[in-house]
């Protein structure tokens, strides 16, 4: 089974590598390596665990119950749902950025 590096970038400017298997979901590795990220539903479909892939990567969403390809275009990922298929550098704490994305394109976007 092939195994990914993940750099996820902090609000606080740390960065943290993990080694993500390919049938792991991103947000699972990283609660495994004691990481407090946000979020809510796990399924996703509420945005708070976006990030934004920062350079290439490949990354499989078909897990999530809403992901418009616009997301994908523009580089958001929803972390809950996301299982790699290459090495990815990816700036947490996006839910904010996302929704305005999906808002301006007219998108479905979750409230509150």
């Amino acid at each position: 089974m092939a195994h990914y590096l993940i750099t996820l970038l902090l609000p606080d400017r740390a960065a943290t590598c993990l080694d993500v298997r390919e049938d792991e979901m991103i947000l699972a590795a990283a609660y495994q390596a004691g990481l407090a990220l946000p979020s809510m539903c796990l399924q996703g479909w509420c945005i708070t665990c976006a990030g934004l892939v920062e350079g290439a990567g490949e990354w499989d969403q078909s897990a999530a119950r809403r992901y418009f390809s616009a997301d994908r275009e523009a580089g958001f990922i929803l972390l809950c749902t996301a299982q790699p298929r290459s090495n990815l550098c990816i700036r947490t704490h996006q839910r904010i950025a996302m929704r305005d994305h999906r808002l301006s394109r007219s998108l479905p976007t979750p409230h509150g």
